[in-house]
């Protein structure tokens, strides 16, 4: 029988992975209790968790300039932006070949047109920036864009459902337009919106988005109170281990502050200064 979500939630943090992630010398941080229960342990891996995967995943300064370029999704949200902005925006991405541009919807045939035969993708955004339509306008809104040219999804949750405990309408609202984009073999990446969540509520989000077989958790919109931080961005990628991408958006402005949410963890990371990141300019 499958698993309620309340029910892979409440054993999450039971495995022996833990005990390895917690445990140094003789001393352990109660790695046998669920993270939801324990929030002293969520605590812990927010305030470890960087160092300790920097130094499993030897990571770091190793990373060359162009492998950084291609974990950027090279991002432009601001509502004032044109259509030259936008031409702009995918010149610069082929330039410096980054992952993808990250656009909102009205701009995707656009980017389409601009990007074909590169090897730059097109993400947008979808229910951006609060979460708050309806689960039917957000899949109309993805099948549309991908209609248009889009290759990647990246969708905010809704995120008071969320802190209501409405975990079912979460996880449909992410499904409906995980099934959108498998159609047409497109990524989605779940926008959580770390700084209005718990820690007990970005883990539980992590959960939802793995169990609706989204690619990616994502840590910000970038149009809320906080961005993404390297303590959020160890917990995501340790409750969603290897099966999902992480990817940091959200106050990442340099090349120092790329390769440390890469050394948490993160594989993918959204940014709007990303020719400053890679060029130091």
């Amino acid at each position: 029988m499958a698993k309620t979500i309340d029910e892979i939630i409440s054993q999450v943090i039971t495995e022996k992975a833990l005990r390895d992630f917690y445990c140094v010398g003789d001393t352990c941080a109660g790695w046998e209790h669920n993270v939801v229960e324990q929030p002293e342990a969520v605590k812990e891996i927010i305030r470890n968790g960087a160092e300790r995967i920097s130094a499993g995943l030897g990571v770091g300064d190793q990373i060359d300039d162009y492998s950084v370029a291609r974990m950027i999704d090279h991002t432009l949200l601001k509502p004032e932006a044109t259509p030259q902005d936008i031409e702009k925006l995918c010149a610069e991405a082929k330039t410096y070949h980054f992952a993808s541009v990250c656009v909102n919807p009205s701009y995707v045939p656009l980017c389409a047109r601009l990007l074909k035969n590169t090897d730059v993708k097109i993400a947008v955004v979808i229910g951006f920036p609060l979460g708050a339509t309806t689960t039917e306008v957000k899949r109309l809104e993805a099948e549309q864009a991908l209609e248009n040219g889009a290759n990647e999804l990246d969708m905010v949750i809704n995120i008071g459902r969320l802190k209501s405990g409405d975990y079912d309408y979460v996880f449909n609202d992410i499904n409906q337009v995980v099934l959108a984009a498998k159609k047409r073999n497109a990524v989605v990446k779940v926008i959580i919106e770390t700084a209005l969540l718990t820690d007990e509520e970005k883990v539980k989000a992590c959960l939802l988005s793995k169990k609706a077989k989204a690619d990616f958790v994502k840590t910000s919109t970038g149009f809320s109170k906080g961005g993404a931080t390297a303590g959020d961005v160890a917990l995501m990628r340790y409750v969603v281990g290897s099966a999902l991408g992480v990817k940091a958006s959200g106050g990442v402005r340099t090349m120092e502050d790329a390769k440390k949410m890469i050394a948490s963890g993160a594989t993918r990371i959204g940014a709007s200064a990303s020719v400053k990141i890679i060029s130091g300019k």
